[in-house]
């Protein structure tokens, strides 16, 4: 197992050299300020709902809709934050259940995707890449077609209104990072698992100790994308949560919401909180991102 060990680590960091050396010999070209300019621009205007959200939620009521409108508050106010984190609402609840359930499919979702990924891609059985097309098929079943069912299901086994409800579905049946993951596994050269046979390496250890190192990258990226998928849910959980105590960051959001009236600057305060984390994990790992995206169209 030494050998194909050596010629995976090998692998690996001949990887991570050449996309350091990529990104360390790109000239710069005067040819492209006015395409940087322009992104710039974009950049600015998408940012700036964002900065009038945070901004709005240090407002009064009177200035958040003041015309003409605008950025900055007259009269600084810390009240709405203190509504928001004080208020009827159990928000820091609402942020540890979100948490949880986030950070609990992510997991799971890597690991059971890993797999499935390297069954579909490797192991040659009849029907399976038939099995394959029929388990992407269901990517184009929308999830209010399944909801009731899955409800049935869930009430069945006595999950309505608890987390589980939110964690089962979303955890072990993840269509689109199976299909990812299996993208990135046919890339990986067959010589590495045939020396690792050849070694008397196992199906479970040639996956454990050649496979995922050098699926880190798009796991990195599968993981972000499901995390911040799973922290905006608000279908799900809105369906299946019925107690205040259950509820996710979502639901607390939309309880400043009010049929004639809204406390719109606690509501400000609230959804500048719950991106707050997004933007943090966006800012640390922009690089998985952008590899993950950009890798996962060039294998096939």
């Amino acid at each position: 197992m030494t050998i194909a060990a050596d010629i995976s680590s090998r692998a690996l960091e001949a990887t991570e050299k050449n996309t350091k050396q990529a990104d360390n010999q790109q000239p710069f070209r005067w040819t492209r300020i006015p395409l940087h300019v322009l992104l710039l621009a974009f950049g600015i205007m998408m940012a700036m709902p964002f900065v009038w959200m945070v901004f709005s939620s240090f407002k009064p009521l009177d200035e958040i809709f003041a015309q003409p409108p605008k950025l900055l508050p007259h009269a600084w106010t810390g009240q709405n934050w203190n509504t928001a984190l004080t208020g009827s609402s159990n928000f820091l609840q609402g942020f540890a259940n979100s948490a949880t359930v986030a950070i609990s499919v992510t997991v799971v979702s890597v690991i059971t995707c890993s797999m499935a990924a390297y069954a579909f891609a490797r192991i040659k059985v009849p029907g399976i890449n038939a099995l394959f097309l029929v388990f992407l098929a269901t990517l184009m079943v929308p999830q209010q077609l399944t909801i009731i069912p899955l409800y049935v299901i869930m009430g069945r086994l006595h999950l309505v209104d608890t987390l589980m409800a939110l964690i089962l579905p979303a955890a072990l049946f993840n269509a689109f990072g199976v299909f990812l993951l299996r993208q990135y596994v046919r890339g990986i050269p067959l010589e590495l698992e045939e020396a690792a046979a050849i070694d008397g390496a196992s199906r479970i250890r040639i996956f454990l100790t050649i496979i995922l190192p050098l699926l880190r990258t798009p796991m990195v990226a599968l993981g972000i994308f499901v995390f911040l998928g799973q922290w905006n849910s608000f279908f799900y959980p809105l369906i299946f949560l019925n107690s205040d105590s259950k509820f996710t960051l979502p639901l607390m959001v939309n309880q400043f919401k009010g049929a004639y009236s809204s406390d719109w600057g606690a509501l400000m305060a609230a959804t500048s909180l719950a991106a707050a984390p997004l933007l943090i994990i966006f800012i640390l790992a922009q690089r998985q991102i952008v590899e993950g995206i950009a890798l996962s169209g060039s294998k096939t």
